[in-house]
């Protein structure tokens, strides 16, 4: 057994006959009777107390604590009573990711988690306060896909403990606590005709925006970080490398989502948009610094800049230009009409002539494949469609002379 018990109401001394016998010491009848003891794996002695008639119990679970230890499982009973606050904020020094995803999951857990289950110690948490935690989220409105979000923090922050002996167990992973469910919207890509009157509706200095986002697929932070040396206007790419993002709401350049550069086809259309827009509106250097708020300064000739000179502010942007847009043409002005609309638009028009999923996967800047394909497997020709496209091509016009066997092996 790991460690020994002390019964803290008798000692033992010598007896008249030099026997030992039992002593009542100065404790007998007063608090816990008996004190559990050992030497943890750090070095320092832990201990726990156990009523009188419970030495059972005590040796229980000295029993407890050298078998945890023989198999690595062994958490410090004083680990658990960190609360879940000072674990995050320590949690959160620890990340490696970058400042702009930091700053968004510090955000979250101190506005949504921090407030409701902050104070409660670590080791004390049960499936139930966390059901309890998110329907609070719920009754207050927020979106399934933000309670989602905001759960998954929650969640890695548990599963860090685990990892740092802290708890046994992520009381998230729990059957009977689930994340919210996502609402099954499938995205609606906008019409032709719907992308140009938003696209006529903004200001001058900002139409040709739509033309990079909508014709080449790039995601709102990347058109404001396109700068004249990542377009090759002959070659017909666009070098899509850097994005402006806002740290504390301030600018910064920084990598695509993900760090994935990527080089995205430049239609001809697109490319005679952009060249027109610089016409009116010439490219200014503009020097940010890279990643941090402290990071290395970065130059870059930017192709959408405010009328100042500066580069443009997603949040101003997109309430003094979008949505006034999307008001002007008639356009609802929900979340699902931002300016990530023109991403969709682009999706299908790829998915519409035939296009890979493979390659709009790398077109979009996509992680991986799959999430394309669940993104956008509804938008693709359905195997019917394409076997009918295919027999009509043959025998679709009776009166043609190149219905023979040459035609019947044009490949579909």
């Amino acid at each position: 057994m790991a460690g020994h018990i002390q019964d803290r109401w008798y000692k033992v001394e010598p007896g008249p006959d030099g026997k030992p016998v039992k002593a009542k010491t100065e404790r007998f009848g007063i608090g816990l009777r008996y004190r559990a003891r050992y030497v943890g794996p750090d070095g320092t002695e832990k201990s726990k107390s156990f009523p009188d008639k419970q030495k059972r119990r005590a040796e229980t679970w000295l029993s407890n604590i050298e078998a945890d230890m023989s198999r690595g499982d062994y958490i410090a009973p004083e680990s658990g009573k960190v609360t879940f606050e000072q674990y995050a904020t320590a949690w959160m020094r620890t990340q490696m990711t970058d400042p702009a995803t930091r700053e968004s999951v510090e955000m979250r857990l101190r506005l949504h988690a921090i407030p409701h289950i902050g104070m409660r110690p670590m080791g004390s948490f049960n499936p139930s306060h966390l059901r309890l935690w998110m329907r609070t989220l719920e009754d207050r409105g927020l979106s399934a896909a933000y309670r989602r979000g905001i759960f998954a923090h929650v969640s890695t922050v548990f599963t860090s403990a685990v990892e740092d002996r802290v708890i046994r167990a992520n009381p998230c992973s729990s059957r009977s606590v689930k994340p919210p469910r996502l609402d099954p919207r499938k995205v609606k890509p906008w019409t032709t005709e719907r992308v140009r009157a938003v696209q006529n509706a903004l200001p001058d200095r900002y139409r040709a925006l739509a033309d990079p986002a909508a014709g080449c697929g790039l995601r709102q932070g990347e058109v404001f970080g396109l700068a004249v040396e990542d377009v090759d206007f002959l070659g017909g790419v666009v070098h899509v490398v850097r994005q402006v993002k806002l740290l504390r709401n301030r600018p910064v350049f920084a990598p695509p989502k993900g760090g994935k550069e990527r080089d995205v086809p430049l239609p001809q259309s697109i490319g005679f948009a952009l060249a027109g827009h610089l016409t009116r509106f010439p490219a200014a250097e503009v020097t940010l610094p890279w990643k941090t708020l402290d990071g290395p300064p970065i130059t870059a000739t930017l192709i959408f800049r405010s009328p100042e000179g500066l580069p443009l502010n997603r949040n101003r942007f997109n309430d003094r230009q979008w949505r006034p847009a999307l008001v002007a043409a008639g356009v609802p002005t929900g979340r699902e009409n931002g300016m990530h609309a023109l991403r969709h638009f682009y999706a299908s028009v790829l998915l519409d002539a035939g296009e890979s999923i493979k390659a709009l996967s790398e077109y979009l800047g996509h992680h991986d494949p799959g999430f394309t394909l669940r993104t956008y497997t509804h938008l693709m020709p359905s195997s019917e469609t394409r076997t009918r496209a295919a027999v009509d091509a043959v025998f679709g016009d009776p009166g043609d002379t190149n219905d023979g066997p040459d035609a019947a092996q044009m490949p579909l």
